[in-house]
């Protein structure tokens, strides 16, 4: 059988599904709203309504599996509020403890840098300057648990505004602009 493979930019909004089983939630916007989908595609993980940027999309659950497992490195780039520390940046690479399912969860240790140049990152209003102060990070995680990014930051200090996953192992966002899909071949040194 031949399977097929996509990368999307999923915009802001979109939930990571495409059927909406629940009765609250009747009209979200879904993944099979942005393109003709081949049947049997699933998300590849996920990214919350609120967050956007990079989504693998497959019909292989093998390539699936591999690409959630903890060998893959997922990269964030996030706005929070406030003027970030080199503590809290410490803190962040440390791994910091959260709370998952209700309990107490420390992170795995991660690369978490002050992002300089954001001139990548597709301009969304967030909250007006007046405001106060933004900073945008890199955060990499080799693990993917609840709302993780957005918890670590705010234990931090700095509580997440805007959530861009730009990378997933060897897949990048690129030039990819909200909404947009591309057809995709596995990275053969990424997927065995």
């Amino acid at each position: 059988m031949e399977h097929s493979y996509y990368k999307i930019y999923k915009p802001y909004g979109y939930l990571s599904q495409f059927v909406n089983h629940q009765n609250k939630r009747r009209n979200k916007k879904l993944l099979n709203e942005l393109y003709d989908f081949t049947d049997n595609v699933m998300a590849v993980g996920r990214l919350d309504e609120k967050s956007e940027g990079l989504l693998l999309l497959t019909t292989n659950g093998k390539f699936s599996n591999y690409i959630t497992s903890s060998k893959i490195e997922k990269e964030y780039h996030v706005m929070v509020d406030g003027n970030v520390t080199g503590e809290a940046i410490i803190e962040l690479q440390n791994g910091i403890e959260i709370s998952v399912d209700g309990k107490p969860y420390k992170s795995k240790p991660c690369k978490a840098e002050i992002l300089k140049d954001t001139s990548h990152i597709i301009d969304r209003f967030v909250r007006h300057e007046k405001h106060g102060p933004t900073s945008w990070l890199s955060i990499t995680l080799t693990e993917g648990k609840f709302r993780q990014v957005r918890k670590m930051t705010a234990k931090a200090g700095f509580p997440t505004l805007r959530l861009v996953r730009v990378r997933i192992g060897n897949y990048k966002l690129d030039t990819m602009t909200p909404a947009s899909v591309l057809e995709i071949q596995p990275i053969n040194e990424l997927y065995p």
